[in-house]
């Protein structure tokens, strides 16, 4: 039965991806895939030929209705991110949505996703927490935050190395300098870094170390009295 599968890919190592997603990436009709050159390192890596396809935020909206008519005709698609689930913080929600809607069958195989290592290793609470993904580059930013100021769960959040310490030092304002925090960058790569501490001293370590890759912010929720 033709179905949207979601694959989530390695976030860094080429070797964290399952038996099933290869199995599955090789048997589908089409990779719709975030960014063809980044899908083809890892298809090329595992030998695997099944056509590609651009899907990203730029076209979705207009490719939504051709990809379900093409699965509603008997076309099994495998949707890919550049890294990790599709859908988090990632292209893919609209084209669930979309297929839900129409009553064609999607499936999303358990795998990558960077958030759950970067909360694990950080040694904050993770019995509880919300992930708020990526903040507004401008305009809702500070409303974001301002409305985390008393949440009580641990906090997760991506954000891009250029914007990262001024993301620290807005977090610092609305949350207070001394607030527990890890910043994961690089996860499962060569160049992995967890570095811990509080909000001020992580943005001062990182102002006078600008980093590089992909970065998690994890920061401790608002203790309760």
């Amino acid at each position: 039965m033709s179905k949207l599968i979601l694959v989530p890919t390695p976030i860094g190592n080429l070797k964290d991806i399952t038996f099933r997603a290869l199995e599955v990436l090789g048997n589908a009709d089409l990779i719709l895939a975030e960014d063809t050159r980044q899908a083809s390192k890892l298809l090329n890596h595992y030998n695997i030929r099944t056509p590609l396809q651009s899907h990203h935020m730029f076209n979705e909206h207009k490719s939504v209705e051709t990809v379900c008519a093409k699965i509603a005709g008997g076309i099994t698609i495998a949707l890919i991110s550049d890294a990790g689930t599709p859908g988090i913080s990632d292209p893919g929600f609209l084209l669930v949505r979309t297929c839900l809607e129409k009553g064609l069958e999607v499936e999303t195989l358990p795998g990558p996703t960077a958030l759950i290592p970067a909360i694990v290793n950080s040694g904050l609470p993770c019995d509880r927490f919300c992930f708020e993904g990526f903040l507004p580059q401008k305009k809702g930013r500070n409303k974001r935050l301002s409305g985390l100021v008393d949440e009580a769960r641990t906090m997760v959040f991506y954000e891009s190395p250029y914007r990262l310490v001024k993301a620290l030092n807005e977090m610092a304002e609305h949350f207070g300098p001394d607030r527990e925090a890890c910043v994961s960058r690089e996860l499962s790569k060569i160049y992995e870094e967890n570095v811990r501490g509080s909000l001020a001293f992580l943005a001062e370590y990182y102002n006078e170390k600008p980093p590089k890759g992909e970065i998690v912010i994890v920061v401790a929720g608002k203790k309760e009295k």
